[in-house]
């Protein structure tokens, strides 16, 4: 006998996933209910919501009962690899998680000021938690040391990532930030700074005190922990300006 899934259609207005999520706010879905809208369709033999289930299921970590954590650090190919998500649904679920990780960095306040590497560390940790890869990344910064905005910069492998000045500066430069802080990850959740992590920070350095813009710090973000280079590196006494 062949089985065929229940589709969303196929349910009571009042159960159906985007129409509860309408009528009562995102907050009243469960986690599988809201990938089941981004999803949007099933796969076939699962509607969007049995599809939803799994990927969570699937990519569920110790200790992260929703499964959400996973799936938020779950590679592209990884995802792409599931049966059913194809790059429409890879690309839908991608761009929320990412949206939801640079709200959560931003908290609740419009601008944050950071004035020290512990409010860049509390931004950061939430962007940072989870993931496999090294991620570098810039807080952009006014004269005020108010954010104007998190930019990636670079994604890289499990124990290096290469970046380009250009991409740092080119970013900085169309915000018209006066200042940066810069941060990446290390996945093994030792926060110590290599050499390659001093000489980039060096290299960067060089280039932004020619365009008048300061490097106030670089951390190296482990689990839960970091190491800031501001205080450990001795390169701000090597470079007067970024002090």
């Amino acid at each position: 006998m062949t089985r065929v899934a229940l589709r969303i259609k196929d349910l009571p207005a009042a159960g159906r996933p985007r129409e509860r999520m309408l009528a009562s706010g995102p907050r009243a879905l469960t986690e599988s209910e809201l990938v089941a809208i981004l999803l949007g369709t099933g796969d076939g033999e699962r509607s969007a919501l049995g599809l939803a289930e799994q990927l969570l299921a699937h990519f569920a970590e110790p200790e992260d009962a929703t499964g959400l954590r996973g799936l938020a650090a779950t590679p592209p190919e990884e995802l792409l690899a599931v049966p059913g998500v194809g790059p429409a649904k890879a690309a839908r679920l991608l761009a929320a998680l990412e949206l939801g990780a640079r709200r959560s960095a931003l908290g609740s306040a419009e601008h944050p000021i950071v004035s020290s590497p512990q409010d860049a560390f509390r931004l950061l940790a939430p962007r940072f938690a989870g993931l496999d890869r090294e991620h570098f990344v810039a807080i952009l910064l006014d004269s005020k040391h108010q954010v104007l905005g998190l930019e990636l910069v670079a994604i890289g492998s499990l124990n290096a990532t290469i970046v380009h000045p250009r991409e740092l500066f080119k970013s900085a430069i169309r915000k018209s930030a006066a200042a940066l802080l810069l941060a990446h990850n290390h996945p093994s959740g030792d926060p110590t700074a290599s050499r390659e992590d001093l000489a980039l920070t060096r290299q960067l350095m060089e280039g932004s005190a020619i365009l008048g813009m300061k490097i106030l710090d670089h951390l190296v973000v482990g689990d839960g922990r970091y190491e800031s280079l501001r205080e450990t590196s001795g390169l701000w006494t090597e470079f007067p300006f970024h002090q």
